[in-house]
């Protein structure tokens, strides 16, 4: 193996050296990194590498996701345009190239991904790079590599980099067995979906690089989120985004959920608000690394009787997925997010009028602008 081939070089070249009071020979640069791959375990990393009236250079990772994109214009008003890096592993449609710094960034690529945060100075790092539910579970394999590998390797930079993280979690990080109406945040915690352990690991791991590396972890577990500007990444929770591009277009949706099946959610500017928040909250404010936020909750069925107060002709029809089903009912009915209301303030803005409201203003206009074209 190639490590054990450079070990026996450098113990070949070290025997080599004279036993003599001369200064000893020092290793390979490669084994005085600060990564804690290499630290040993009384290291700590405390300290962090900028100043905190400094503005933050941020790196966003699967940055084409539902929420990067919408992250990133957040944080460029806040922060600045180049402040704000923008990177995934597929090429970006034009406007969000043109809207401000956007490169290659492969998180299950090690050294790539700190090549980045040396070379652009970045200080916070948001990790949204993920499969989600029902995605993970076509292709485990895969989702274990991205969700598990490519977080490891993020661990890593920014605790040798002196970084604030910022990783998502989700109401998907529950199971069966946890309580659902309201879960709170302290509380058995056995996914069944790859994608909810993967985020359970990332919990425990950020809490424990937090103690053991003192890295700068923080995390929301985020209900469904609802976008206007985004197609369905393959939740569970996804229906009720396409209801409104269907309500719109077509004036009828089938739904893979029962009709009764009752989910936290929250709008995403609730949601980008919220990561905001957390990310700028002082230290000493956190009684906790990870933290529900929520928003409201409702079923397809209450989605739906608010939809056709605008949409008068819209009927919707069932055709229940039994994956997305069983994955649905595993997880919260209501998330109790009193902690973070307590701890740094959050508060939400939209509840379910307001959404569907804003969604069909959002689609409406979208679908009189293609007629018209």
């Amino acid at each position: 193996m190639p490590i054990v081939k450079m070990l026996r070089q450098v113990a070949s070249w070290m025997l080599r050296s004279p036993a003599c009071g001369c200064q000893p020979p020092s290793l390979p640069r490669r084994f005085l990194g600060t990564s804690p791959r290499q630290l040993p375990a009384d290291a700590s990393f405390h300290s962090t590498s900028f100043a905190e009236a400094d503005q933050p250079r941020v790196l966003i990772t699967g940055g084409l996701g539902q929420l990067g994109v919408g992250l990133a214009s957040l944080l460029r008003k806040q922060f600045g345009k180049d402040n704000v890096i923008l990177s995934d592993i597929r090429k970006p449609p034009e406007h969000v190239f043109l809207s401000g710094p956007f490169i290659y960034s492969d998180i299950l690529d090690y050294k790539n991904l700190r090549e980045i945060v040396v070379n652009n100075r970045v200080t916070w790092l948001f990790h949204y790079s993920a499969l989600l539910s029902a995605v993970g579970e076509a292709n485990v394999s895969l989702a274990r590599a991205v969700n598990i590998t490519g977080l490891h390797n993020v661990l890593d930079v920014a605790a040798e980099h002196g970084l604030r993280l910022f990783v998502p979690s989700t109401i998907g990080a529950f199971g069966p067995t946890s309580p659902r109406n309201p879960t709170p945040d302290l509380c058995i915690q056995r996914p069944r979906t790859i994608y909810g352990v993967s985020k359970v690991h990332a919990e425990l791991m950020g809490e424990y690089y937090y103690y053991r590396y003192g890295l700068d972890f923080r995390c929301l577990r985020y209900p469904g989120i609802i976008s206007a500007d985004s197609q369905p990444g393959g939740g569970t929770t996804d229906y009720a985004v396409q209801i409104f591009h269907d309500a719109v277009k077509n004036g009828r949706f089938e739904c893979n959920l029962n009709p009764d099946t009752r989910l936290p959610m929250m709008y995403i500017d609730d949601c980008l608000r919220a990561t905001l928040e957390v990310m700028e909250a002082p230290a000493e404010a956190l009684s906790m690394r990870t933290y529900n936020v929520n928003a409201m909750s409702f079923t397809p069925a209450e989605l739906a009787q608010e939809v056709l107060k605008h949409v008068p002709e819209f009927q919707i029809t069932y055709n229940v997925d039994s994956v997305r089903q069983a994955i649905a009912d595993s997880w919260p009915m209501n998330l109790d997010d009193s902690s973070a209301r307590k701890d740094w303030g959050w508060k939400h803005d939209f509840d379910l009028p307001e959404l569907v409201t804003m969604m069909l203003n959002f689609h409406g206009a979208q679908s009189r602008v293609a007629q018209a074209n």
